[in-house]
């Protein structure tokens, strides 16, 4: 097996999370525990000045689209505090010890202007997909939501990449619910997993390797073996 390439967390970049629970097992046992959940990730990202774009809580795994500031710290500090809070809570209730998450999280830089709304209608349609609801609004752990105004949520920060749908409120609702209406491509939908499940870039090939350049550092593994002779 490859050797496992460090956390890639680039300031003022989105960034597609995923936190799961410890051996697949339950993370929110009651509405109570996604509101605290929710409230937590206000504070913290108030606090470190990291901004969430979009997220999804399941029920034994959270999926967040986070952009840290200045410090990209911020993002790790966010997820750090909101999972010990999370596993006080539940391990308090439930008279338990131990871990509730896997003891690392996913990361996966998004590349904005390509991905971006594409990694947000895969946040949003996970209840979907998981056959928990039929439609994305009708599920309440979710951005979305949110984002169409059926709820308020003090937690969320509207991307400029959303903004820039259309000039209105409600033009932008519709151009995103629309968006969020067709179909998924297969290869998008297959980039989307295998990034948040390996850690690597949601990116293009040119843009990682541009990425790369940039960073001085290895982000995406090389293939395995010598390289085909020519």
């Amino acid at each position: 097996m490859a050797p496992r390439l460090p956390r890639l967390i680039v300031p003022h970049c989105p960034h597609h999370v995923v936190q799961r629970g410890h051996s697949r097992q339950a993370v929110f046992a009651s509405d109570d525990d996604y509101d605290a959940y929710l409230s937590d990730i206000y504070e913290k990202k108030m606090e470190l000045g990291v901004q969430v774009h979009a997220y999804c809580l399941m029920t034994n795994h959270v999926h967040l689209l986070l952009t840290p500031g200045d410090d990209a710290s911020g993002v790790a500090r966010l997820m750090k505090e909101v999972a010990r809070r999370a596993t006080r809570r539940f391990n308090g209730r439930s008279a338990r010890s131990g871990s509730l998450w896997e003891s690392r999280y996913k990361s996966s830089l998004v590349q904005t202007e390509t991905y971006l709304l594409a990694c947000m209608r895969y946040i949003e349609l996970n209840p979907v997909r998981a056959g928990m609801v039929a439609r994305c609004e009708d599920y309440q752990w979710s951005s979305y939501r949110a984002r169409m105004g059926s709820c308020g949520s003090r937690e969320l920060d509207m991307h400029s990449v959303y903004l820039g749908l259309a000039h209105s409120e409600s033009e932008r609702r519709k151009a995103y619910r629309d968006y969020v209406q067709s179909v998924e491509s297969a290869d998008e939908l297959a980039l989307m997993r295998r990034a948040s499940r390996e850690g690597h870039p949601t990116a293009d090939a040119e843009y990682s390797a541009a990425l790369e350049l940039s960073l001085g550092r290895q982000i995406v593994p090389k293939a395995r073996g010598r390289p085909r002779k020519t």
